[in-house]
């Protein structure tokens, strides 16, 4: 078997903070790196991870340019770093540079001008596998690729979405990415985007609420309802009732395919529709504060504007913001008629006003119903413009519909003391869904075996789990039937799956006709088989016993393998990076950082990370650094009572006997003492690194 040294290690993992730190977030991984400041090109190309996509974050008023190495090919041309000001209330006033799609990459280089204090690059790697699929969100939608469809990784989102009162406009993005993407590449840029604006940028989910590919497919943003006014983190100062849509591409220079504007176009229509938006209308909005409009600055806007009328930036680039005014007539023009501007004013007791506009001239109606649903007072007209007046008989709460035929209805609250400003969330939910291991791969014989699905229903529902596979075909039932609320396990057997890339989907369906659904994917790869440590821990104290760690596999054929030791989403070690031949391996770790550092006692996570038709595929275990020997205190030796500082096993020899060897927890213990009592005691602790504590007697 093969014993490969600590060595080959990457110059980049010393630039930030002495090691770079990695985010691994299911299919993308982020290294991080402060780069030093020069006069000419920064950083030249210093040897890193490949990466695909390039984000930038910079202190200073200055401009930052990039250039990028594609993996054996050419450098790219310059550009400039296209970046807004930190969010809504943030501080530091970085500049958060949009994430660039660059192709497979090993190099980047940087250009500042003018005064740039402070610079870092975030590089990811998003694997590109798969189409995602769309459905209709909900009736009137366009197709929409729901979280799920391009796999968000729910788990990193940081807190719950955030609502505003009313959606007032649109604001439309590019992603500053290359236009020359597949549709496969899209869906793994838009992952690649909500780990840079989670990981990278700290916002609480990926900053935009939708997202458009040039291929005309609509992907959903940000989380919490696509009809619901959810606040993003796309443009510093006007997040609040504003939808943030981004063309995922750069249109400085070049125009959106027509799929793309036609996809834009009815996202835009529906979605303002569903708001009430006059498409044509201005609106007043005063800034939250960002580089461009200080805070409380009143701007005049465009129903449908740009991330340049908002901020200092280019974005959506100057071909795209040329066309926005055309849109928005299109979008004026499609899916008549239309019902505007919806809104009530006075007070339950008194006089209360019914406005709103139709495109149209039409007849309407205003209902308004108390708490038990029963129609109070009714209203009628006829015309573009919709005007009644109520005098309510009592001061309590009121739920009204301002309708009109062919047009999207508008319904609301008036006279509660928490205002009704969004449906009710969903009534079904399947949450936490794991499938574990995540990557399977064959034990030491060559046998694939089971992997187990869990998932939290929060009411009763009838239930289906499939393995899919890259093209939508369900491969493997795994759970069918009805389950009550509360947690869902089920174990299956992956032997019959070829190697490939899968999604475990999980369909639910309450009986009240309630649905919801979740997926997480699932790799199945026979390249690697047998993945073992030779301990739970590593003890690097000279003792003799675990002074080191053997990660133990086979390969069935060669490939470029790495191991990294991660102390939560850091790298603190890379312990061998480089290529194999096919048959047994073993790498052995230290407990070291790899520059003559030993890394400190804790918890760390041993990854292993090869490359082969799937791309980067990557086993993980856990593994402690444990050099402190266990202490052992004897509290009282006639009842054989024992304090113990961790869980050991402890060898105990009482009244001169034979020794009799347990493991026992960590806290305050008891033997059984021999019926004859106890006239003398000897024993001594050993953990699980193999760290042998002193000897207690009495």
């Amino acid at each position: 078997m093969q014993k490969l040294p600590f060595s080959i290690l990457f110059s980049a993992l010393v630039v930030f903070f002495g090691l770079p730190a990695a985010a691994r977030a299911g299919d993308v991984s982020m290294q991080v790196r402060d780069e030093p400041l020069g006069a000419r090109t920064l950083a030249a190309a210093v040897p890193v991870r490949p990466f695909n996509m390039l984000g930038v974050h910079w202190q200073g008023s200055g401009r930052v340019l990039f250039r990028t190495h594609r993996a054996g090919g050419r450098w790219s041309d310059w550009q400039q770093a296209d970046a807004d000001s930190a969010p809504d209330g943030g501080t530091g006033r970085w500049h958060y540079g949009g994430l660039v799609w660059t192709g497979a990459a090993d190099r980047a280089e940087f250009r500042t001008a003018g005064r740039v204090t402070r610079l870092r690059s975030y590089r990811l790697w998003s694997k590109v596998d798969g189409l995602p699929s769309r459905h209709l969100a909900q009736a009137g939608s366009p197709a929409i690729v729901a979280r799920s469809g391009w796999r968000a990784e729910e788990e990193i989102v940081r807190a719950k979405p955030v609502y505003a009162p009313a959606l007032r406009l649109a604001i439309v993005h590019h992603t500053v990415n290359s236009n020359a993407y597949t549709p496969a590449q899209a869906a793994a840029i838009v992952r690649g985007i909500e780990v840079y604006h989670v990981r990278g940028n700290g916002w609480n989910d990926i900053g935009y609420n939708f997202l458009v590919d040039r291929y005309g497919t609509i992907y959903e943003g940000r989380g919490g309802g696509v009809d619901r006014n959810v606040v993003g983190a796309h443009s510093a100062g006007f997040n609040r009732g504003t939808v943030g849509i981004a063309l995922i591409g750069n249109f400085q220079h070049a125009a959106p395919r027509p799929a793309m504007q036609r996809a834009l176009l009815s996202l835009l229509a529906w979605r303002l529709d569903v708001a009430h938006v006059d498409p044509l209308s201005t609106v007043e909005y005063r800034s939250g504060g960002n580089f461009k409009f200080g805070r409380g600055t009143l701007v005049r806007l465009r129903a449908i504007s740009g991330h340049r009328d908002t901020g200092p930036t280019e974005c959506p680039g100057a071909v795209a913001y040329a066309l926005l005014p055309s849109i928005a007539a299109k979008v004026a023009a499609t899916g008549l008629p239309k019902l505007y501007a919806p809104t009530v004013t006075g007070s339950p007791g008194g006089p209360l006003r019914f406005q709103a506009m139709l495109s149209a001239p039409s007849p309407w109606t205003v209902t308004v119903a108390d708490d038990a649903g029963k129609t109070v007072a009714t209203g009628t007209g006829t015309g573009t413009a919709v005007d009644w007046t109520w005098r309510s008989a009592r001061a309590a709460g009121y739920r009204w519909t301002i309708a009109a035929p062919g047009a999207l209805p508008a319904h609301g609250a008036v006279g509660y003391v928490s205002p009704v400003t969004a449906p009710p969330p969903p009534t079904l939910t399947v949450a936490g869904l794991k499938v574990s291991p995540a990557v399977l791969v064959p034990d030491a014989s060559g046998a694939v075996g089971v992997a187990n699905v869990s998932f939290t229903l929060s009411g009763a529902a009838t239930v289906s789990a499939d393995v899919v596979d890259s093209t939508g075909a369900h491969v493997l039932a795994v759970v069918s039937g009805a389950y009550p609320a509360g947690p869902v396990t089920a174990g299956f057997s992956a032997a019959g799956l070829l190697d490939g890339r899968y999604t475990l989907a999980v369909a639910a369906r309450g009986a009240s006709g309630a649905t919801a659904t979740a997926a997480v994917p699932l790799v199945v790869d026979r390249t690697l088989r047998g993945f073992a440590l030779s301990g739970p821990a590593v003890s690097p104290n000279g003792d003799g016993r675990a002074d080191t760690l053997a990660i133990a596999f086979t390969l069935a054929q060669a490939a470029p393998v790495s191991l990294m030791i991660l102390h939560g989403d850091a790298v603190a070690a890379t312990v061998f990076q480089g290529p194999l031949a096919a048959g047994p391996q073993a790498i052995t770790w230290d407990g070291t950082s790899g520059f003559g550092t030993r890394l400190p006692d804790g918890a760390y996570t041993a990854v292993l990370t090869w490359t082969d038709a799937l791309g980067d595929v990557s086993v993980s275990a856990p593994v402690a650094i444990d050099t402190t020997p266990p202490a052992l205190t004897l509290l009282d030796a006639k009842s054989l009572r024992f304090s113990l500082s961790e869980s050991a096993s402890v060898v105990t020899s009482v009244n001169g006997g034979p020794p009799v060897n347990q493991v026992e927890p960590a806290g305050v213990f008891s033997l059984v003492p021999p019926p004859e009592g106890v006239a003398s005691v000897w024993a001594q602790p050993q953990d699980a690194a193999g760290n042998l504590g002193p000897p207690v007697t009495g």
